[in-house]
């Protein structure tokens, strides 16, 4: 007996030896493997293609200097930086393991008074002071040759951005030399000077929009002239905001810009307050009308409608109280994150876009261009007529009718593009009344692109005020004589990505954002828009009601005489006790379907957390029961 008790014992203790040694052996083995399995669903852990791409250009090794403090204090700072510098160093593995050797990376300490201290100035990075004085260092350097690219500070805010980060620092020091930047539009975005006369009266000129002063810290920025008829080969990157008028010529000039490989960034509209060229003294200052590229956009499939903008009840903008109609914007969209494409490195960072009155893109691209939305509405939205939009929201809301569609309010395509103008460029008249026309159509066919020499990219967005420093920053004066520029939204860093994007390495675009696997209950989204939409139905009966007792109590008072003009008539008492009755009723329903809304949101509230608590636990005890089970039954059977 006890010889059976020490050889299970000790067969026990071999098994175990040898499952470690297995399970060490296997770790050491995948370790070393070049080829991993991320087995999460939004692949968090994986390289994209795009970082991959500019990590197979490199040709001379890339030092990476990666500075993070290694002080041996504890403090809630400290730890959430120290952890999140693990998750740097982390992914700075995965890029080296990518680079094939090309890549290099050190580790400092910046201990204060330290060489690495002063190394982690010279390359550009700077501390955060922490609460009690302590100074932290978490940041990087990416250098070739005399190149240098440093993020001073690797924030946790930007998480979902490191990878985009690291390969745009990569990529800079690729390419040292700033991107040049064209502008073209009506509106007066690079400011205007004042004249002499209103210099002696104090007044100075308009200073450039916010969005040009931000581009220039960045980039070579050029004006665009409307009549262009060419498009400097130097210009990389076109924007053409509110092309209102636009002539064949100068679409024919963007055409060919986006055929040699120039990236097109569009900001259309489809009722722009910022060019307001027309003034009724009876109704103030009126917005101006819509623009687009309609040659450009026919050719590549899509359609814009610049007459027509999309209002959205679930989006809509609230100027005053949320039940006082008229202050409502429906035109005027906040953008939630159901409307952000997350997995855009553009948008991935953005949770706050405005738009003002913007028109929707849609249609079907022609083949051999991809289509990505990156902004939209929700499907509680239609479109209405520009003019309606530039009244009061009211009486858009109360004839409401969501069309069930979700409209683009800003798409990305991508692929080959053929040029708008197979017959080459258009001709004036001065070059129509000339009679060499043989010679003249040789020398546009052999000008003429036809097709993008590779892939391309063009991104159209619906508005142009989104951008306008009305519509984007707030100005804060200052007691030493200048002004603080406060952005109210995300609009301009929207701007910026798109820009950034196009005009660096080509492959930054497929670099997508690193989730945080945060994943929304959409649920219950669902049921608030349900409940609201019955809301607003019960709103706009009641407000019917109003509108015919009051019709009605007009109606009555014309029908009395002179004598009882001040005195109302039993009728009008009656009517007038009826309404209240009714506005008594109505509230009463409205205060019962918000108890019911609430209800249902903190039930299903309950029941999610339960599930996400209790359902491992129990999965956990479950399979330990039928385990158990398992043995007891093969051990009874012996």
């Amino acid at each position: 007996m006890q010889k059976r008790s020490f050889e299970t014992v000790l067969y026990s203790a071999i098994g175990v030896a040898a499952m470690a040694v297995i399970l060490v052996a296997f770790n050491v083995i995948s370790g070393a493997m070049p080829r991993r399995v991320d087995l999460t669903e939004e692949k968090a852990f994986t390289l994209s293609e795009g970082t991959c791409a500019i990590l197979a250009r490199l040709d001379t090794p890339v030092k990476i200097r990666f500075y993070c403090t290694q002080s041996e204090t504890a403090t809630p700072y400290s730890v959430m930086f120290k952890s999140y510098a693990k998750k740097v160093e982390d992914l700075l593995g995965e890029y080296k393991q990518a680079a094939r050797g090309k890549l290099i990376v050190e580790k400092y300490d910046p201990q204060p008074e330290s060489d690495a201290e002063d190394s982690a100035r010279l390359d550009g990075i700077e501390p955060r002071s922490l609460p009690g004085g302590e100074q932290f260092y978490l940041g990087l350097s990416v250098g070739l040759l005399d190149a240098k690219e440093p993020i001073a500070f690797l924030s946790p805010d930007r998480e979902r951005q490191l990878e985009y980060d690291i390969s745009r620092a990569i990529s800079r020091v690729l390419t040292p030399e700033k991107p040049v930047i064209g502008v073209m539009g009506p509106l007066p975005m690079f400011g205007t000077e004042a004249n002499p006369m209103m210099m002696q009266m104090g007044q100075r000129g308009q200073e450039p929009w916010a969005l040009v002063s931000e581009l220039r810290n960045d980039f070579k920025v050029k004006r665009v002239p409307m009549d262009a008829e060419a498009i400097d080969d130097d210009i990389k990157v076109l924007l053409v905001v509110h092309p209102r008028d636009i002539s064949d010529k100068a679409q024919f000039a963007v055409d060919q810009f986006v055929m040699r490989g120039g990236k097109l960034i569009a900001f259309l509209d489809g009722l722009s307050h910022v060019d307001s060229r027309g003034q009724n003294p009876m109704m103030g200052e009126m917005p101006g009308g819509g623009s687009s590229l309609d040659k450009l956009l026919k050719a590549w499939g899509v359609e814009f409608d610049s007459s027509r903008v999309v209002a959205d009840r679930q989006l809509k903008m609230v100027l005053g109280e949320q039940g006082d109609m008229s202050q409502q914007r429906p035109v005027w969209l906040v953008l939630q994150p159901e409307g952000i494409n997350s997995n855009d490195i553009s948008t991935a960072e953005l949770e706050d876009v405005w738009f003002f009155a913007a028109g929707a893109f849609t249609g079907t691209p022609v083949p051999g261009l991809k289509k990505t939305v990156l902004l939209k509405s929700t499907k509680d939205s239609q479109l209405v007529e520009g003019m309606l939009a530039s009244f009061s929201g009211e009486s858009i809301l109360k004839d409401f009718k969501p069309s069930g569609t979700e409209y683009a309010l800003a798409v990305r395509l991508t692929g080959k593009f053929s040029t708008a103008f197979p017959e080459g460029k258009p001709d004036d008249a001065k070059a129509a009344s000339t009679n060499d026309t043989e010679k003249a159509a040789e020398k546009k066919a052999e000008s003429l692109l036809k097709e993008s020499k590779g892939e391309n990219t063009v991104v159209l967005v619906g508005d142009a005020d989104m951008i306008h420093d009305g519509f984007t920053i707030q100005r804060q004066p200052t007691p030493f004589g200048f002004y603080i520029m406060k952005q109210i939204n995300e609009n301009l860093n929207f701007a910026q990505n798109l820009v950034e994007q196009l005009s660096g390495d080509s492959n930054l675009i497929a670099v997508r954002s690193r989730s945080l696997r945060q994943r929304p209950f959409t649920v219950l989204k669902e049921i608030e828009t349900q409940a609201e939409a019955r809301w607003m139905a019960k709103l706009k009966d009641l407000q019917e009601s109003r509108d015919q007792a009051v019709a009605r109590l007009n109606e009555l008072q014309q029908q009395k005489n002179q004598n009882q003009r001040f005195i109302m008539s039993p009728e009008q008492q009656a009517e007038i006790e009826n309404l209240r009755k009714k506005e008594a009723e109505v509230n009463r329903e409205l205060r019962e379907l918000r108890k019911d809304l609430r209800r249902d949101v903190v039930s299903l509230q309950h029941s999610v957390e339960a599930i996400n608590i209790a359902a491992m636990p129990v999965a956990v005890i479950l399979a330990g029961i039928g385990l158990a089970m398992y043995k007891r039954k093969r051990t009874s059977a012996k």
